[in-house]
C-alpha cells in the first residue's frame, strides 16, 4: 500500500517541485542523501571516517536517456575516485550500468566501466557494481567477470530473493570477485524470486554462509536485526576474522545499529549517496518509512 503510493506520489509535478525547491524537504532528505556536490559528499565521509566508518559513494542518476549522460556518468564516478584518493578517504565507488549505458549500447557501457575499474586499479582503489532487476543480472554478471579478469579492482551484488542466487555466488566466489550481499528490492515475479520474506531470509543466510565460507572479503548488506544476529553468531562459530568481511548499510538508515556494529568492533561501511538527481532515491527511501510520507503531504501546501 504503502509503495503504491509513493510510485503515485513520485508521479506528480507539484509534489515533486516542492520536493525540490522546499528547505523542509532538503532538510529531511539529508536523512539519506549527502547533498548535491561532491564536496558535501567527501565532507561527510570524511565525518563517517572519523567514526571509524568506511564508505562507499554512488553518485545518483541512473535514468539516463543518452549516450552523452552516460559519458557524464563516467567523468563524476572518475572524479570522484580521485577525490576519495587525494583526500584520503576511505571510501570506493558503487555505479549502476543503466547510468553507463547499458541499455543504450553496451559496448560504449563496458567501456566507460573499463576506464573506472581501470583507475581504480592504478590507485589501489575498488568499483562496486551495483545489481539492478533481474532483467540486468546475466549481464551484469558477464561485464564485471570480464574487467575482473582484466584488472581485479571490481565486484558487485547479489539479492538473496532471486532463485539463482545459489548458483551465482558459488560462480563468483570460485572466481575470487568480492560480493556485496543484499536481500534485493525490485519487484519480480515468484518464477524468478521467493514471494515470502521468510525463504528471502533463509537464502539469505545461506548465502552469508557460502560468502564467510568460501568468498573474497564479501560484504553483509542487510538493516535487518535477525540476519545480523545470524552473521555474527556464523562468524563467531566458524572463527571467521571480523577483518574478513564487512557489513555494509545505508547511510541514514538505522543508525543505531550502525553505532552498535562499530562499537563491537565489526568493520561497517555505508552507502552514501549524493548528486542533484536526489529525488527518485529519496522516494523510495520514503517508502521505507511510513511515517514520512504523512510529514510530507501535511508540508505539500505550506509554501
Amino acid at each position: 500500500m504503502v509503495r503504491a503510493l509513493l510510485l503515485f506520489l513520485s508521479r506528480q509535478k507539484q509534489l515533486r517541485h516542492w520536493m525540490e525547491t522546499s528547505s523542509t524537504a532538503r532538510r529531511l532528505s539529508k536523512r539519506f542523501v549527502a547533498g548535491e556536490t561532491l564536496d558535501q559528499a567527501l565532507a561527510l565521509s570524511r565525518s563517517l571516517n572519523g567514526e571509524h566508518i568506511s564508505v562507499t559513494l554512488d553518485h545518483l542518476g541512473e535514468s539516463i536517456t543518452s549516450l552523452d549522460e552516460a559519458s557524464e556518468a563516467r567523468d563524476v564516478y572518475l572524479q570522484t575516485l580521485e577525490a576519495i584518493h587525494t583526500n584520503g578517504i576511505d571510501g570506493n565507488v558503487s555505479l549502476k550500468l543503466s547510468q553507463f549505458g547499458l541499455d543504450l549500447d553496451e559496448r560504449k557501457c563496458l567501456a566507460n566501466v573499463e576506464r573506472l575499474v581501470e583507475r581504480a586499479a592504478a590507485i589501489g582503489n575498488f568499483v562496486r557494481v551495483d545489481m539492478e532487476s533481474a532483467a540486468y543480472t546475466d549481464r551484469t554478471i558477464g561485464i564485471v567477470t570480464g574487467l575482473h579478469a582484466r584488472h581485479q579492482a571490481v565486484g558487485t551484488v547479489i539479492q538473496a530473493y532471486l532463485h539463482r542466487s545459489q548458483a551465482d555466488v558459488e560462480k563468483l566466489n570460485g572466481l575470487s570477485i568480492r560480493v556485496r550481499l543484499c536481500k534485493g528490492a525490485y519487484l519480480e515475479p515468484a518464477s524468478v524470486a521467493f514471494p515470502k520474506k521468510e525463504d528471502v531470509d533463509c537464502n539469505f543466510v545461506e548465502l552469508m554462509k557460502l560468502l564467510l565460507d568460501h568468498g573474497t572479503y564479501p560484504a553483509i548488506a542487510t538493516h535487518d536485526e535477525k540476519m545480523i544476529a545470524a552473521t555474527k553468531a556464523y562468524a563467531s562459530a566458524k572463527n571467521t576474522p571480523r577483518d574478513a568481511f564487512e557489513f555494509q548499510m545505508l547511510y541514514g538508515i538505522r543508525r543505531d545499529l550502525q553505532r552498535k556494529l562499530v562499537a563491537e568492533g565489526y568493520r561497517l561501511r555505508l552507502y552514501v549517496p549524493f548528486g542533484e538527481a536526489w529525488y527518485p532515491y529519496y522516494m523510495r527511501r520514503m517508502a521505507e518509512r511510513p511515517a514520512n510520507v504523512l510529514f510530507i503531504l501535511r508540508n505539500l501546501f505550506r509554501q
